[in-house]
C-alpha cells in the first residue's frame, strides 16, 4: 500500500500536516479503508494510529468513525463523527449516525436524525437513510410505518440503490406476514457485492462510500 493509494480528496486533507507525517497517515486510511470489510479490528487499529498521528484532521476522525461502527462500537462511531461534522462542515453521514442510534438502542433519536435531513442530499444518501429509518421502525414493532418509508424512495437511484431497498423491503413484508409476496421479492433479487468504502465524501467527491446499515 502507497499513500497515493488514498483517494484525491481525503489527500487533500492532509495538507495541513508535515510531508513525512502525511505520508504516514494516508498508509494508516489506506490500509483502514482496505480491512474495514475483511478484518475491522486490524482497520480500527490503523485509522487508531493515524489519530494518534493526526487528531485534528476530520478525514481520520472519519476512518476512526467508519471502523468503531464496523467493529458496533456504535458510541464511539457517533461521538467521531460529529466531530468530522464540526471539523469539515460537511454532514456526509447521516444514515449511519442513524443507525448507530438504533445499535445503541434508540431508535426514536434515528427517526429524528432521518426527519431533520440536510436537504440536497444524493440519491445514494437519501436511499440508505430511508433503510435506516425504515429499520427504525420495525424497531419500534412498526412494520407498516416501514414499508411506507421504503415507498417514499421508490424510483430514487439507480438499480443498486433500488437493490437495497427491495432487501429491506423482503424484511418489511415478511414481519408483516406476507410471505408470498417476500420470498417472490427475494428471488428477483441478484447477488451483490459491498462497495469500497472511500474516507470522507465532500460535495463534489467523485466516489461515494455507502453506511451498511443493520
Amino acid at each position: 500500500m502507497e499513500a497515493t493509494d488514498l483517494d484525491r480528496a481525503a489527500r487533500s486533507r492532509l495538507r495541513t500536516l508535515s510531508k513525512d507525517n502525511a505520508e504516514g497517515v494516508a498508509k494508516h486510511l489506506v490500509m483502514a479503508g482496505a480491512l474495514l470489510d475483511t478484518d475491522p479490528q486490524q482497520a480500527y487499529a490503523h485509522a487508531q494510529a493515524a489519530l494518534r498521528r493526526a487528531g485534528r484532521v476530520d478525514v481520520v476522525r472519519e476512518a476512526v468513525a467508519l471502523t468503531a461502527y464496523a467493529l458496533g462500537n456504535y458510541a464511539e462511531a457517533l461521538r467521531e463523527l460529529r466531530t468530522v461534522r464540526r471539523l469539515s462542515g460537511v454532514d456526509a453521514h447521516r444514515a449511519i449516525e442513524a443507525d448507530c442510534e438504533r445499535g445503541l438502542g434508540r431508535p426514536e433519536r434515528a427517526l429524528t436524525l432521518a426527519a431533520e435531513a440536510p436537504p440536497g442530499m444524493s440519491a445514494v444518501d437519501r436511499v440508505e437513510l430511508a433503510i435506516v429509518a425504515s429499520g427504525a421502525r420495525m424497531d419500534l414493532g412498526e412494520p407498516e410505518a416501514a414499508l411506507v418509508t421504503l415507498d417514499g424512495v421508490a424510483g430514487v437511484g439507480g438499480p443498486a440503490e433500488q437493490i437495497r431497498v427491495s432487501e429491506q423491503r423482503v424484511n418489511v413484508l415478511r414481519a408483516l406476514g406476507r410471505e408470498a409476496e417476500a420470498t417472490a421479492l427475494q428471488a428477483e433479487l441478484p447477488e451483490h457485492e459491498d462497495e469500497d468504502v472511500v474516507f470522507l465524501e465532500l460535495p463534489g467527491d467523485e466516489h461515494r462510500g455507502r453506511a451498511h446499515p443493520r
